[in-house]
């Protein structure tokens, strides 16, 4: 299902710098960049809660309608950075795009069902890639892509090239790139390699001190 257009207030900044950036954080905004179609790139800020509400509501992924007074611009989420510590959201990088433009996102996995070697053999599942990268047209852009692991066994996994894409999409991600694995367990695996493992060749008990020879 593609994600909802939804809108966000913006202003824009005049004054730009680590100091700038400082001051509007603190007072609960988050500096960001708006690019794209070939005009100027445009310093811009948003309120922190509406950033949040639309992040947790799908706003990630598809199209945003950026407001700043009466003029109205359709942007997508290019890139979030974050605090290394607190992880909060710090700036947001904005991309201008039309209503049916294709454009390069990453799409975030959500794996659906139990792995039948995670049920049955006890066996531990791994998500090695957390996100798709995908070509497609934005209003159709899903908020993401779920991989059905039900029928995974042990040293069983799921490849990029594995997943079907909704329509007029295109795999950008190398397609044998491992999404999912399931292996046994760390304790399976030692029982296993004991079992491989060849047999010692048991060494004669050396009894006494041989005689010293001339």
């Amino acid at each position: 299902m593609a994600s909802k257009e939804t809108s966000l207030t913006i202003e824009r900044r005049e004054r730009t710098g680590t100091s700038n950036a400082h001051a509007l954080r603190a007072a609960g905004k988050i500096p960001g960049v708006l690019y794209g179609h070939g005009s100027e790139p445009v310093h811009i800020a948003v309120e922190a809660r509406a950033l949040d509400d639309l992040m947790h509501h799908g706003g990630s992924h598809g199209i945003v309608t950026l407001l700043d007074g009466s003029k109205r611009e359709t942007a997508m989420i290019r890139e979030i950075q974050r605090h290394p510590v607190s992880r909060k959201v710090s700036h947001v990088d904005w991309q201008r795009v039309s209503a049916h433009e294709s454009v390069h996102a990453k799409l975030a996995v959500a794996t659906v069902g139990t792995a039948r070697g995670v049920r049955d053999f006890a066996g531990v599942m791994d998500v090695i890639v957390h996100e798709l990268e995908v070509d497609g047209p934005i209003d159709e852009l899903p908020d993401h892509i779920d991989v059905d692991v039900s029928d995974l066994g042990i040293h069983q996994h799921v490849t990029a090239g594995d997943i079907p894409l909704p329509k007029n999409f295109k795999l950008l991600t190398p397609a044998d790139t491992i999404v999912v694995s399931v292996e046994a367990s760390k304790t399976a695996r030692q029982l296993e390699e004991a079992e491989a493992a060849p047999a010692e060749q048991a060494q004669p008990e050396l009894i006494g001190k041989p005689e010293e020879t001339e």
